[in-house]
């Protein structure tokens, strides 16, 4: 039987489309639109196509087209076509009636299986109503405290795609809830999710230049929507909002949040080539930055085109959006993509204080939510430790990142910047109030190498990507340790997993919130791929049997979260100080810094050495003492002399990077006893960890 629909003028608010008692109802807001029709597939199985041409005089309020449709089915599929005034004048306009465009409210979005094409978008209705009800059981936010989170980044397919995963719905939502045994029993407290909204991994056109096949999209940061979950990482095409909230459910149960890594930046829509498929055709000119005299897209994303996120439309957009996956989907925080671009104006101008990031920080649906900026764009900003005066805006540390890297790379001169980094960045961060859970300190992420390739390469291998190696960044501050990928030398790959670990123990006790990258603890390698955005295959999956084969290095990453969870001495909530509230110098300071000798500190640019005393006497929680010896010499051992721990105990070596497991990691009554005044010897790329415990009794 033939749709015969009734129609009402409905409501302009709320945007997008929502089922009410009276019916489906349908607002867009278009500013320079001629005519707009609803376009809808009421049975997507006959293809019939209805077309609901919006009159102004009856359809519009202000800027906003609606419509309610009374009698439509909940399972249609709807889309817009939208006329509006021809560009000969070049205003910027780029509107296309013949296309069908996606509602930027959309909460899913009808797509194939992954890697299926995607022959809908542009030609027919994809979105979909969000008709399930769904039973959170009683399912509230985590609240971590910031300054306790452990973050561990993942791509939704590459985590359990590889067949060593054994799991039965790869490269889903639901896989992820297969791995959550595993994840509680890492330490970790915090998934973040590489891009889970709708993007199209069919839209590259390069191809591997051995085999020929075609390359795929596989991180996603090409979003073809700001709500709709992919339904290509639900093992349910047609239930991923349902799929995804049921990930989200039993992570909460094992007291693991949810973060995402979302793009406001940009979009699939790409540069004036590329296809139109939502914001280019409802508004171009409000939805992008566009060059004032040219009209042609400004490309602060490196991606196309810049999203004009100060914008009054668009700011909405992104906070509707925001407040949507809080209510609706329960996730925990936010990291922003390239958020530099939050910052800028309608001229891609650098503001003062941008509106949508105060609005973010601000917004009291929001206030319990992490949000992190990666605080720089591909057209050079970069905004580390000034992103936001704001207390609440935490930041991707990229100073944390190179600083690391290049002490345990031996480069000279690093001392300095690497204590400042151990003590939390308070040169970026403690000006305005803000504390050390404002650093997000990682040492690797999805953009670049992995840990294990960090210290196997000198250069990136990124020839499978069909460009010729030129795409990845060329300044990794890597070494290969004395040879370049695999080797049998059983001195290199000794050296190897020393420098590994080092530099896990830095990541982990220093101060500020440690994010680890999924498959590191494990030594996880892309075989020197630096750029592994296209790589759906195993450079671009995480391979279990490494879990396996790796358990000692497993081990280590999982004593060291523990370390670090149940030591707040590694997690302060403020900087370190020389006096107490009462101005009266603390006996002993929170944190002391030496060379090789107590008393003594070398900050010269020859110096590779650091040790540094950490006092658990004045915390509330009264810890224990730390003392941590590192040695970022290439090759020569380093002897550090040992001061006395406070409070008249005595020393337990619990970490030794030079020694080989299980005894790289004890526990403290396992440990060597070390005595005041007594050398402790550290390996070339090494670390000693000694724990202060109380005197033996008898």
């Amino acid at each position: 039987m033939k749709y015969k629909p009734r129609t009402e003028p409905g409501s302009p608010l709320p945007l997008g489309s929502e089922i009410t008692p009276w019916g489906i109802n349908f607002a867009l807001f278009s500013r320079h639109a001629e005519a707009v029709s609803l376009m809808v597939l009421p049975d997507p199985e006959s293809l019939e196509l209805t077309e609901f041409p919006l009159d102004p005089a009856v359809h519009k309020t202000g800027d906003i087209w609606h419509i309610l449709l009374v009698n439509a089915p909940a399972t249609l599929r709807y889309g817009y076509s939208i006329a509006g005034p021809h560009d000969p004048q070049g205003t910027g306009h780029a509107f296309d009636a013949s296309r069908i465009l996606l509602d930027p409210y959309a909460k899913e979005i009808h797509s194939p299986h992954w890697g299926g094409e995607r022959t809908c978008l542009g030609r027919e209705p994809c979105c979909l109503l969000d008709r399930h009800d769904y039973d959170w059981e009683g399912d509230r936010p985590l609240n971590i405290p910031l300054k306790d989170s452990i973050i561990y980044e993942l791509h939704v397919r590459g985590f359990t795609r590889h067949p060593s995963s054994q799991t039965r719905a790869p490269g889903t939502f639901r896989g992820i809830t297969e791995k959550i045994s595993y994840l509680k029993r890492l330490g970790i407290t915090a998934v973040e999710l590489l891009p889970v909204t709708e993007f199209n991994e069919n839209e590259t056109t390069f191809v591997n230049p051995d085999s020929g096949e075609r390359l795929k999209n596989f991180w996603g940061y090409s979003p073809l929507s700001f709500f709709a979950p992919k339904s290509g990482y639900s093992s349910d095409p047609e239930a991923p909002l349902n799929e995804f909230r049921d990930m989200v459910k039993a992570l909460h149960r094992a007291g693991i949040e949810v973060i995402l890594d979302i793009v406001y930046n940009h979009t699939a829509e790409g540069g004036a080539d590329g296809p139109t498929t939502s914001f280019r055709g409802i508004d171009n000119t409000i939805y992008y930055l566009l060059d004032p005299w040219t009209r042609a897209y400004l490309n602060f994303s490196g991606c196309g085109n810049t999203c004009n996120c100060n914008h009054p439309i668009v700011r909405n957009l992104i906070m509707d959006a925001l407040r949507w996956w809080v209510i609706e989907m329960h996730v925990d925080g936010f990291r922003f993509d390239l958020a530099s671009i939050l910052g800028r104006d309608a001229r891609g101008e650098v503001l003062a204080n941008p509106p949508v990031v105060e609005m973010i920080a601000e917004d009291p649906v929001l206030a319990d939510t992490k949000i992190i900026a990666e605080a720089w764009d591909a057209a050079g900003l970069y905004q580390v430790g000034n992103f936001s005066s704001h207390h609440r805006w935490a930041e991707w540390n990229g100073r944390f990142r190179d600083d690391i890297r290049s002490f345990m790379c031996g480069h000279p001169g690093m001392v300095p910047a690497l204590a400042t980094r151990i003590a939390g960045s308070s040169d970026l961060y403690q000006i305005n109030g803000r504390r050390p859970c404002n650093s997000i300190n990682f040492i690797t992420s999805h953009d670049g190498f992995t840990l294990a390739d960090l210290v196997s390469y000198n250069e990136k291998h990124n020839l499978n990507n069909g460009e010729e190696n030129r795409d990845g960044d060329n300044h990794n501050l890597s070494w290969n340790s004395g040879m370049e990928g695999p080797t049998n030398s059983s001195k290199i790959q000794a050296l190897r997993s020393r420098r590994i670990r080092t530099m896990a123990v830095i990541l982990f006790l220093s101060q500020g919130v440690p994010m680890l990258v999924a498959g590191d603890e494990f030594g996880r390698s892309q075989e020197g791929n630096n750029n592994a955005w296209c790589q759906d295959n195993t450079i671009g999956w995480v391979d279990w049997s490494l879990a396996r084969k790796n358990h000692r290095l497993l081990r280590f990453f999982r004593k060291l979260i523990q370390l670090r969870t149940t030591h707040p001495v590694f997690r302060r909530d403020d900087f370190f100080a020389s006096n107490d509230r009462s101005g009266v110098a603390a006996n002993p300071p929170d944190i002391v810094w030496q060379g090789l000798h107590p008393g003594e500190q070398d900050w010269s640019a020859q110096c590779t050495t650091l040790g540094f005393f950490l006092s658990g006497a004045h915390l509330p929680e009264k810890d224990d003492d730390f003392m941590i010896l590192l040695n970022g010499s290439a090759d020569t051992p380093a002897t550090f002399t040992i001061p006395s721990p406070s409070r008249n105990r005595i020393w337990a070596k619990i970490i030794d990077t030079g020694q080989r497991a299980p005894l790289d990691f004890v526990d403290p009554g396992a440990g060597d006893r070390v005595q005041c005044g007594s050398a402790i010897k550290v390996a070339n790329m090494g670390c000693v960890v000694l724990q202060s415990i109380n005197i033996p009794k008898g």
